[in-house]
């Protein structure tokens, strides 16, 4: 009867300690919420700092661009001038009377309000309103390129994430396949049909596999950090948790990368923009060598009141106002070859920037290339690997269940753990790699968002 008591408080006990774990565990994964892939992406378009730089500078760009047709219109300035004089005077005329005076005070107002406004200056205008747009366009490409970057960046880190959590379930297979051979040593050792270094070797691969794990958590953490500083999110690393799956596209073809890549790649549309750009700046500097036609009109005022004179014909009060205007014309005979030398240099720039966007051509093509390759590649690397886990998870326990019945030696067992320890990795890598040739071919489209 006693016994029978000590039964059930013990099971009572059992109870209430696996209700707190329960409730401990529940909380925890109430506390963690799941982040998906399109927030992460969103929240990193939203905050990170390196978006945030690339769309400020493109915005310089769009300032310029809204005041593009300023450059037709006339310039208006107004000056305004108030002096007080206090001299000493001293005069000697021709007849050699001499007139001397101190403390002659005068002052003066002047006032104006002028326009100048250029009608025609060999089409700079022009050139220089249609640069605006091309230099916008620049702009854009270059913050279309930092988001594309910045949105593989993301996909990247938040897929090693599911990879290095994939990693942890294989090891933990290694523990549980550790602990029962540990297990199963010690019971051997015990009917003495084992022996003792089956069970030290097997209490320190455990450890090697629990001290494995421990550094596979440590390297998630550091991954999500990475996350948060790419996203630039307040959110805490334990806060939220990542799907440890990894989806694949396994449909990609290059002909569907390759089509229409002039028109979605940011680098070669910016180095397309870039030769409009040095085009326009060509255009600008010709300018020069044209005439300058330009139209001036001013409105004075000019006010000098003198308190006293020493020649009588000297006025006390002058008053000046009226209007002026005219246009003048400015021909450039000789500037020393300046104009010639910009524009013998601005055709370089423009063949400089027609041989970028062909090495820029060369490079994207060669990087798509090279890219599907591995694409292709890491497919039949899947596929393979997932023939082997399955050989290699049969091998385990065939050995296993062997060694049980003591038809295997530990080392035969330890040969397939770890065979089957590498086959985790190899499968885990190839849908990681995998992953990561998908990614960079649409990075390289320019169509890794939508």
């Amino acid at each position: 009867m006693t016994q029978n008591i000590k039964i059930k408080r013990l099971y009572r006990h059992r109870y209430w300690a696996m209700l707190l774990v329960w409730m401990a565990l529940t909380s925890d994964a109430g506390a963690q919420r799941v982040l998906t892939l399109e927030e992460a992406i969103a929240t990193a378009l939203q905050n990170n700092y390196d978006i945030q730089i690339a769309r400020n500078d493109s915005l310089v760009a769009a300032i310029d661009y809204s005041y593009r047709n300023a450059v037709f219109l006339p310039t208006v300035n107004a000056d305004a001038a108030r002096t007080f004089n206090n001299n000493n005077q001293r005069q000697t005329l021709a007849d050699g009377t001499e007139r001397k005076s101190n403390g002659v005070r005068s002052n003066n107002l002047q006032a104006s309000i002028g326009l100048d406004w250029v009608l025609f200056d060999g089409f700079r205008m022009f050139a220089t309103r249609d640069k605006a747009v091309a230099l916008l366009e620049a702009g854009s490409y270059t913050a279309k390129a930092q988001v594309i970057n910045t949105v593989a960046q993301v996909v990247n880190t938040y897929y090693n994430i599911s990879r290095q959590q994939q990693l942890i379930k294989a090891t933990d297979v290694q523990i549980r396949l550790n602990n029962d051979r540990s297990r199963l040593a010690q019971y051997k050792l015990e009917i003495g049909s084992g022996a003792k270094p089956d069970v030290l070797q097997s209490k320190v691969d455990l450890n090697e596999q629990k001290s494995l794990k421990m550094q596979q958590e440590t390297l998630i953490g550091q991954l999500k950090q990475q996350l948060i500083q790419v996203m630039n999110s307040n959110i805490k690393e334990h806060e939220f948790s990542i799907p440890d799956t990894i989806p694949l596209n396994e449909t990609i073809a290059l002909g569907d990368i390759q089509e229409g890549i002039e028109k979605t790649n940011p680098d070669l549309l910016l180095a397309r923009s870039n030769i409009d750009v040095a085009k326009y700046t060509l255009k600008e500097t010709r300018a020069g060598l044209w005439p300058t036609i330009a139209f001036g009109t001013a409105y004075n005022y000019s006010r000098t009141v003198n308190k006293r004179v020493l020649n009588n014909f000297s006025t006390l009060f002058n008053q000046l106002n009226g209007y002026n205007y005219g246009f003048t014309a400015t021909v450039p005979i000789f500037n020393q070859f300046r104009v010639r030398r910009q524009i013998r240099q601005d055709r370089l720039n423009i063949n400089l920037q027609e041989l970028s966007l062909e090495n820029q051509r060369s490079l994207i093509n060669l990087s798509v290339i090279n890219a599907f390759k591995d694409y292709q590649q890491q497919q039949k690397f899947l596929k393979l690997e997932e023939e082997s886990i399955a050989l290699a998870e049969e091998n385990v326990t065939i050995v296993f269940e062997t060694y049980k019945l003591g038809a295997a030696t530990l080392v035969q067992l330890r040969e397939a753990q770890l065979s089957l320890a590498q086959a985790y990795d190899r499968l885990i890598a190839a849908r990681y790699n995998l992953k990561l040739a998908e990614t960079e071919l649409l990075r390289l489209k320019g169509d890794i968002i939508k």
